[in-house]
């Protein structure tokens, strides 16, 4: 079990976003007898995914009800399954739209390497003549 303090250490997140989290029913933490907060590796690994998510540019509104469904149980497999795959469609479209980027990029930075490489030639060979 980990106080807040400690689960936020480990995702190295505010113990404000933790209690933010909690607030808009992401994660539900136990409590224990003195009513504080007590996080098991359960809520690790479910924020470590929900991090994930964020990562990945998932909005906190599709978040949220991602998190809704899971707590809703097994009858929401579909929409789960729905909202996921409508992310990863959206993240392969990143990937493409970066990978074209950067195709763009590798064949400026050449391009500059080659001038640069050239100017370099050129002045070795006026050098030489002098």
């Amino acid at each position: 079990m980990y106080s807040i303090s400690q689960l936020a250490n480990l995702l190295d997140l505010s113990t404000y976003t933790l209690r933010y989290y909690e607030r808009e029913q992401i994660v539900k933490p136990d409590r224990n007898s003195q009513g504080n907060r007590v996080y098991s590796d359960l809520h690790l690994q479910w924020l470590q995914f929900v991090l994930k998510l964020k990562e990945a540019q998932m909005p906190i509104v599709q978040i949220k009800k991602y998190a809704q469904y899971v707590l809703e149980g097994e009858h929401t497999a579909e929409a789960r399954l729905n909202l996921l795959q409508a992310h990863r469609a959206f993240i392969q479209q990143q990937i493409e739209s970066l990978n074209a980027t950067d195709h763009l990029l590798e064949a400026k930075i050449a391009g500059y390497k080659k001038k640069i490489e050239q100017k370099q030639s050129s002045a070795c060979e006026t050098n030489m003549k002098n």
